[in-house]
């Protein structure tokens, strides 16, 4: 069984030539599964360009090997590790193993957590399954950079780089992705992950977004597209949305992006406080935060300047353009 989602408008996809992020998945399941398998093709097929329902047997991931990004294994834990142990060679070309019961209860990243396997976990989620991950960002709540990639619409050129500038993640001293735009030569040492934009954004900007709990997609939405009118941009000009990570898990937040196609970067305090901007902000007084708007706005832009100070939207959502 096979699903072609080319015409989604799911959220951006970086190529799969570095295992990144997943964009044609299989899921293998016993015969007696296929119903399970067939709910969630239903349920989270249409965010894959391809989706397509394996049978098990014993060779099928030998037989299917390098054909997907992420193998979803309708299965035991222990059956996926045995069956793929031996094939496994390198993170970055290996495709992503997630495991999930015929309950949806738990989903299981087992290897390529950062190139596939945990997006397909939290795509599983929404079906109610719990995303068991172990990756060390990910059980910190912390945006890793292999994440970041992804939300800019870039991927990872040097993989082994990804040890020491995710440690840094976890010590919350990476700072902002750091543009260069060429031609240009660049020199680099082992402890620089280096991002290659998947197309050219042009003279793009970034959408810094502060919000009240609970606001809603369309008040995000809305709130983009007001803060936009008051420049020389417009949606098809923004490259993210940038916030803190206080705020990364505001559904409305991530369904609007979602919607426009969007990927969301997530700050730091202690990044925004180096990025301050110019309007004073009651969030700083009240519990210690920088104003999130402008200061992820002026982070997230390539030249750390903001276009548009915060406006205010329906009391719900805050926005200033950063460029």
């Amino acid at each position: 069984m096979s699903t072609d989602n080319n015409d989604s408008g799911s959220s951006c996809k970086a190529p799969d030539s570095d295992g990144e992020v997943a964009d044609e998945i299989a899921i293998v399941a016993f015969e007696r599964k296929m119903d399970t398998a067939d709910e969630i093709v239903e349920g989270i097929g249409d965010r894959y360009e391809t989706i397509d329902v394996l049978e098990y047997h014993g060779d099928v991931f030998e037989e299917y090997w390098g054909e997907y990004d992420c193998f979803v294994g309708l299965m035991a834990s222990g059956i996926a590790m045995r069956k793929t142990a031996h094939l496994l060679d390198d993170k970055w070309d290996d495709p992503a193993i997630c495991v999930v019961d015929e309950e949806l209860t738990w989903a299981i990243p087992i290897t390529g957590g950062h190139h596939g396997a945990n997006q397909v976990a939290d795509d599983l989620a929404s079906m109610g399954a719990v995303p068991a991950m172990t990756t060390a960002s990910e059980a910190a709540d912390k945006q890793g950079v292999e994440k970041q990639a992804k939300a800019l619409d870039a991927h990872v050129v040097n993989g082994d780089s990804t040890v020491a500038t995710n440690l840094a993640v976890l010590d919350d001293e990476l700072g902002p992705v750091e543009r260069l735009d060429g031609p240009k030569a660049v020199l680099v040492g082992d402890d620089v992950t280096v991002l290659k934009r998947n197309k050219d954004h042009g003279e793009g900007v970034v959408l810094g977004t502060g919000s009240v709990s609970g606001a809603t997609e369309d008040q995000f939405v809305t709130a983009w597209e007001q803060a936009l009118e008051s420049t020389d941009y417009d949606l098809e000009d923004v490259e993210f949305v940038a916030t803190a990570t206080r705020k990364d898990d505001e559904e409305g937040l991530l369904s609007a992006a979602d919607k426009l196609n969007l990927g969301v970067v997530a700050f730091e305090k202690e990044v925004l406080e180096d990025f301050e901007g110019p309007t004073p902000s009651k969030s700083k007084e009240l519990i210690g935060w920088p104003g999130i708007a402008e200061a992820s706005a002026i982070a997230g832009g390539r030249n750390h300047d903001l276009v548009a100070e915060k406006t205010r939207y329906d009391d719900a959502v805050t926005v200033a353009v950063g460029r």
